[in-house]
C-alpha cells in the first residue's frame, strides 16, 4: 500500500503587537503648519520556533519631518505565529518573505495609524506594500551579489 502524501498546512495561529512606540522629540511641532515629510522603512524577520512553527516580526518605521524638524517617529513590530507543516522546501521562503508579511501589514498600518492619530497628530494610513514584489526583488538583488563575490 503506498504512503499517503501528506497535505500542506499553513495558518496563522496568532497576532500580536511584539513592541510599538512614539517618540515626539519637541512641541514646537504643533505650532507650525503641518506639512510633513515622511520616510517609511519596512523590514522583516522570521525565526523558526520548533519544527512547524515561524514566528514572523514585520517592523514598521515612519520618521515624520516637519520644517526639518523631526516631528514624530513612530514604530511597530507587528508580530504572528504561522503553522507551516508539510510544505515544500522551496516554497517555504516565499511564504516567510512575502505572504506572512502581506498578512501582518493591515495590522501593523492599523497600529501605526492609532499611535499617530493619539499623539494628535493628523490620522497616517500608509500605503498598501506589494510584498511579492519586494521579496522577488531581494532575491535577484541576492543572486547579483552572490555571482559578484564569487
Amino acid at each position: 500500500m503506498a504512503e499517503e502524501q501528506a497535505q500542506p498546512q499553513l495558518a496563522l495561529e496568532r497576532i500580536y503587537v511584539k513592541d510599538m512606540s512614539l517618540e515626539v522629540p519637541g512641541a514646537s511641532v504643533f505650532t507650525k503648519e503641518w506639512n510633513p515629510e515622511l520616510d517609511i522603512n519596512l523590514s522583516s524577520n522570521a525565526e523558526k520556533l520548533d519544527d512547524d512553527h515561524y514566528q514572523i516580526i514585520l517592523t514598521v518605521s515612519v520618521t515624520a519631518k516637519n520644517a526639518e524638524e523631526a516631528a514624530f517617529i513612530a514604530e511597530v513590530h507587528q508580530a504572528g505565529i504561522f503553522l507551516l507543516k508539510d510544505i515544500p522546501e522551496d516554497q517555504i521562503g516565499q511564504i516567510l518573505g512575502a505572504y506572512c508579511p502581506n498578512v501582518l501589514f493591515p495590522y501593523a498600518r492599523e497600529v501605526i495609524s492609532d499611535i499617530v492619530t493619539r499623539g494628535s497628530f493628523p490620522q497616517l494610513l500608509l500605503a498598501p506594500v506589494n510584498f511579492d514584489q519586494a521579496y522577488a526583488q531581494s532575491q535577484q538583488q541576492a543572486q547579483v551579489d552572490a555571482q559578484g563575490n564569487a
